[in-house]
């Protein structure tokens, strides 16, 4: 049977890498395109025709609604394309908007729920000290150690220790082709601390 033919799209890097990496790990799933904004998605749909589109519902240009458009627009010119949409709000009128014309092939999704089902050590973020939180919320804007370090008036040795402590805390050991700080920074953003 062949793959199911994915096209994601997600402005915030961290978090679409995390999810590129998810799909990519089941064989059921071929990733064929990633975008970081509203026309780049439609480009992508384009050149790959993908079986399914998992969209964040906010990104560029305006960042207000560009997942419900591209559903709108998957709607018009090709029906046949599922569409996820992930979504942080809990507003209704979103899912509403997403299934006035139907519900076949659609589907909102709040990444709280992505959470729970593939990150049940989330729970260890209680786990870690303010300042171990700080750091990660710093690492989550995508800084280095040294760009933390300036914005938290402390040294970059103290980063580094606070991060070993944070993968510790998380349960993230080294592991072959796992980028913890990827791992640490999706945790933190499903937890929805993150606009």
């Amino acid at each position: 049977m062949a793959s199911i033919r994915v096209a994601l799209a997600e402005d915030n890097v961290l978090l679409r890498e995390g999810i590129s990496r998810l799909v990519a790990m089941n064989d059921d799933f071929e990733l064929v395109g990633t975008a970081s904004d509203l026309p780049e998605l439609l480009a992508v749909i384009e050149q790959h025709d993908p079986d399914v589109v998992i969209t964040d519902i906010r990104m560029p240009p305006t960042s207000r609604d560009e997942g419900l458009q591209a559903a709108a627009w998957l709607r018009d010119h090709r029906p046949k394309v599922g569409v996820v949409v992930l979504s942080q709000y809990t507003n209704p009128g979103y899912a509403v908007a997403l299934l006035e014309h139907g519900s076949a092939g659609r589907a909102y999704l709040l990444k709280e729920l992505v959470r729970a089902r593939t990150h049940p050590r989330a729970s260890s973020l209680d786990t870690l000290t303010p300042r171990e939180s700080q750091i990660l919320a710093e690492m989550a804007q995508g800084k280095s150690n040294a760009a933390i370090a300036v914005a938290l008036h402390v040294s970059e040795r103290a980063v580094e220790k606070h991060t070993s402590a944070i993968f510790a805390k998380l349960g993230l050991g080294e592991e072959k082709d796992v980028n913890r700080r990827v791992k640490a920074v999706l945790l933190f953003l499903s937890r929805g601390e993150q606009d």
